[in-house]
């Protein structure tokens, strides 16, 4: 779990500079960075998608795992959950809703390729080296989107820990099922909800992108079920 630690002090330190810097930033200026880093984020999950290699694997992925997070309705109860939070401490005149700034930051942290297969090796092999990169990545990230989003990127720092600790420790559980297909095609469909991400953040579409993330772990089952009927 040290790399864990480590990654969720990194958006903590990173997000409180950036609310730091944000004093200091015009609205305009605010406004073009954001859609930036959109334009930035839709080019990290498509460039994850094309780890993947099984199209039918995705698209049962995606399907099977927005089924469950509409029924679950993740979305909604992430974002109630962040409004309770953002209605006990704001304050007046503040634009900027905390719960946009919670779940984009949450999303964009923990669904990506490196958390995934870092994540993986943390538990599997005790190798930090590859989290280690991506909390460097996650400092710079969290400085940038919190100086843009606000203190909904330090409470995102929460679900880095919860998120990423449940991968560590459930590793070694599902270790047997962990194929390279299997992390390539969890990979490719962490990064198209990256993509989704992306669409939201410069303002194209008003996805639930929450409701996806089941979709991640279903190739797990997926892969090996498609294997039968090759």
């Amino acid at each position: 779990m040290l790399s864990v630690i480590v990654n969720t002090l990194a958006v903590l330190v990173g997000s409180s500079i950036g609310m730091l810097l944000k004093k200091g930033i015009p609205e305009r200026i605010t406004d073009t960075l954001m859609k930036g880093l959109g334009l930035c984020t839709l080019y990290i999950g498509w460039s994850g998608t094309l780890k993947g290699s099984n199209t039918l694997v995705l698209i049962l992925s995606m399907a099977i795992g927005i089924v469950i997070g509409e029924g679950l309705d993740l979305d909604d109860k992430l974002n109630r959950f962040a409004t309770s939070v953002e209605n006990r401490f704001k304050k007046g005149g503040n634009e900027i809703s905390l719960a946009e700034g919670f779940v984009t930051a949450s999303l964009l942290f923990c669904v990506g390729a490196m958390t995934i297969v870092g994540s993986l090796q943390a538990g599997l092999s005790g190798d930090y080296e590859m989290i280690f990169t991506k909390s460097v990545l996650d400092f710079i990230s969290s400085m940038v989107f919190a100086s843009s989003l606000g203190i909904g990127v330090m409470l995102s720092a929460a679900f880095v820990f919860v998120f990423q600790g449940a991968i560590v420790l459930l590793a070694q559980f599902v270790a047997p099922f962990l194929t390279d297909a299997v992390i390539a095609e969890m990979v490719c469909s962490g990064s198209l909800i990256i993509f989704a991400l992306g669409l939201n953040i410069i303002g194209i579409t008003k996805l639930k992108v929450i409701n996806f993330l089941p979709a991640i772990f279903l190739p797990i089952v997926l892969c090996p079920l498609m294997a039968n009927f090759v």
